[in-house]
């Protein structure tokens, strides 16, 4: 097995709930979700021998997810909410079903960068590096993300319908 191969396969083991999460907390639905995941997992492929290791493995596969999601997002515009899916990590328990679909509906409220920082935030990631993955500074983040508490807290019932 070739050297590249291998070291993406040993990527992809390690990184695959990151991942996930990430393509989770940008699509609509289980199709859209997989959809994002492989296009993920092909522009990581391609981006594998310029990856220069100047960031963390992690970095630069969430920044790569992050874009791909974006990008995917921005050329197919969605406006329903698959109420019903709600995904394979969760299902072992219908109260975390309710909490996830419950915070997937108002982060679906939030625009692309904002959504990143609190999945990122949620993935316990110090400030700087999500600073690092987003391009902007440790301060700037920590900021950021009391707004968007703030912003969660005010989202109604019926704005998330």
């Amino acid at each position: 097995m070739e050297q590249s191969q291998r070291e993406f396969e040993k990527i992809v083991r390690e990184q695959e709930q990151n991942i996930y999460s990430i393509c989770y907390m940008y699509s609509r639905n289980r199709e859209e979700a997989r959809d994002l995941v492989q296009d993920t997992l092909i522009n990581l492929w391609k981006g594998l021998p310029r990856f220069r290791g100047e960031s963390s493995l992690r970095t630069w596969v969430t920044r790569v997810a992050i874009n791909t999601c974006v990008s995917f997002k921005r050329k197919k515009s969605i406006t329903t909410v698959d109420e019903s899916y709600i995904p394979a990590f969760s299902e072992a328990s219908v109260e975390a079903g309710s909490q996830i679909k419950f915070l997937h509906g108002r982060l679906q409220k939030l625009d692309y960068l904002d959504r990143a920082l609190v999945l990122l935030w949620l993935e316990d990631m110090p400030y700087d590096e999500i600073g690092a993955i987003l391009g902007m500074s440790a301060k700037n983040v920590g900021v950021r993300l009391v707004r968007i508490k703030n912003k969660l807290k005010t989202i109604t019932d019926d704005e998330r319908q």
